[in-house]
């Protein structure tokens, strides 16, 4: 009975997978674009982020997708962190580190003058957050034609398909669109939309940014390839993954050396419960 129920629950939990992943690679009605899935670095159990890729990613936010997007959920001192695009070994502790400083310095924050009260803008620190692009979402919306720009924080775990989707989203603006999909003025085609339509143009195109050097843990530079567009998206994909998800390599490192205790530990219980009972008839 116990066999008979898992196996229906194994079942149905395919099937809503299925369902749920369909609904979201179909997505452009009758528009034949097929979804590409790529290898991603950080698939699996032993998976860890590129860093250099995830390096170049952060240039892209910072130099396209900022001006509309925030990562609301991620300070500066995040970038620093182990495991993070930037971290250092020399520099174990992330507001030490001069990358990461200098990044937070390029963004303008809005603080209070603790002598007048009044608003201040500074550059910013490495405690301190990636700012909100607008003062709120009716700014946001009224400088988009009524679109809000999500969020970027967080968008590889909130979208179905997850790393591919969003890679997918940024590369699909040249597919083929189909007679059947009307397009308002402000919208566009993408075939990874739902009803393949899109309120964003297309953020990438060939030469809008130059990649500079990246750097390993140890501090190395790292030639840049070239920046197209399916460089830039794969890059800032990886980047957007890592913020997802930015304590992942932590996280992985532990569940395998518990495996590798229970797997140990298991052996030992064995040989002990073999010598304990050795005399004893079962």
């Amino acid at each position: 009975m116990t066999s008979k129920l898992l196996k229906s629950l194994f079942v149905a939990a395919g099937a809503v997978a299925v369902i749920a992943t369909g609904g979201a690679f179909a997505a452009g009605g009758s528009s034949d674009y097929k979804m590409e899935h790529k290898h991603w670095h950080f698939n699996g159990p032993f998976g860890t982020y590129d860093k250099a890729a995830a390096q170049r990613g952060y240039q892209v936010y910072r130099e396209v997708c900022s001006s509309c997007h925030q990562l609301k959920f991620l300070s500066f001192r995040h970038l620093g962190d182990k495991g993070a695009p930037f971290h250092m070994e020399d520099y174990p502790n992330p507001n030490d580190n001069p990358y990461v400083k200098n990044f937070a310095a390029d963004w303008t924050i809005q603080d209070i003058d603790s002598d007048t009260g009044d608003v201040i803008d500074r550059p910013g620190i490495t405690a301190d957050n990636f700012p909100p692009i607008y003062a709120n979402d009716a700014a946001a919306r009224a400088s988009n034609g009524g679109a809000l720009p999500p969020e970027l924080s967080v968008i590889v775990k909130a979208r179905t398909g997850g790393a591919d989707y969003v890679y997918n989203l940024l590369t699909a603006y040249d597919a083929h669109k189909p007679d059947d999909v009307e397009l308002t003025p402000g919208l566009y085609y993408n075939p990874v939309m739902e009803g393949g339509k899109i309120a964003m143009a297309a953020p990438l195109s060939e030469g809008i940014i130059e990649y500079a050097p990246t750097t390993d843990a140890e501090g190395n530079e790292i030639a840049a390839p070239e920046a197209t567009v399916e460089q830039m998206a794969a890059d800032v994909t990886e980047f957007l993954a890592w913020s997802a998800d930015p304590k992942m390599e932590q996280r992985k490192g532990t569940g395998i050396m518990t495996m590798v205790y229970l797997f140990l530990l298991s052996i030992l219980l064995w040989f002990s419960y073999k010598r304990v009972w050795r005399h004893v008839e079962h």
